[in-house]
């Protein structure tokens, strides 16, 4: 038996990227999968054709721009109603623009440091705070933050000051739910990978030197596949393995190393 074929999972961030490879290892795995999309042109069709090969009654697609506080409840409440229960949350979804650093004007300082905070902290604490009151409901439940390392090292780049800030305090958002929450069974497992293979590292390596410039930086020289995040996202949904809750998982080929 699949080991997810017992799981209802809303997953956000799911049309491409890390998201993309975690949908597909979740739907192979067996889970019922609540795939989010930004809901932009063209994100529905991704995510649609991503899962075309997965029985409609194992899949169910929500959409939401988490720019606005209203359309992240929104999906909350579109997710659970589709079987009346969730039992896994992924918050995979995030920006990330090099923008927001010392030497930037301020009107772009400002909205740089908003946008990143709403998007990447406000809407996945929401979403923390309606899942745990939801798994309270059940006794049980299990959060998965894809986190960064930049959460821990900061950024190489100056003007991702924003990112690296938000990924930081929304880490520090499910480490306190980890501690408060273990003991009713809600378990919360934080992903902090390095440089993946996704379109949004591609464009942060143009501006690092390039992709060879990034790659020779790396100690195995190569970059995180997606797939690999995808499988450990898939483990770590079973929440089988209690004690691991709180603990960020580092995954960058040994570059980085605490």
């Amino acid at each position: 038996m699949a080991s997810l074929a017992d799981k209802t999972i809303l997953l956000t961030g799911s049309s491409q990227g890390i998201g993309a490879a975690a949908a597909r290892v979740l739907c192979r795995d067996g889970a019922r999968l609540i795939a989010h999309h930004q809901g932009r042109e063209g994100d529905r069709e991704k995510a649609r054709e991503l899962l075309r090969d997965v029985p409609p009654d194992r899949r169910h697609f929500v959409s939401g721009d988490f720019e606005d506080d209203r359309v992240v409840e929104q999906v909350w409440r579109d997710a659970v109603a589709w079987r009346g229960h969730i039992d896994v949350v992924v918050l995979n979804a995030a920006m990330m623009e090099p923008r927001g650093g010392f030497d930037d004007p301020e009107e772009e300082w400002n909205a740089a440091w908003r946008r990143h905070y709403q998007v990447n902290v406000q809407a996945p604490a929401r979403l923390m705070r309606a899942a745990v009151r939801h798994f309270r409901s059940r006794g049980t439940g299990v959060i998965i933050l894809m986190s960064s390392w930049v959460a821990q090292r900061g950024a190489s780049n100056p003007k991702m000051l924003a990112y690296a800030a938000s990924k930081a305090a929304i880490k520090a958002v499910a480490q306190s739910v980890a501690r408060a929450h273990a003991q009713e069974g809600i378990y919360t497992y934080i992903i902090a990978p390095g440089i993946v293979s996704t379109r949004m590292s591609v464009d942060f390596a143009k501006l690092q030197g390039g992709i060879q410039g990034v790659t020779d930086t790396l100690a195995m020289r190569e970059w995180v596949p997606p797939e690999e995040l995808g499988k450990l996202i898939a483990f770590l949904a079973q929440g089988t393995h209690r004690h691991l809750t709180g603990a960020t998982l580092d995954v960058n080929g040994a570059t980085y190393i605490r």
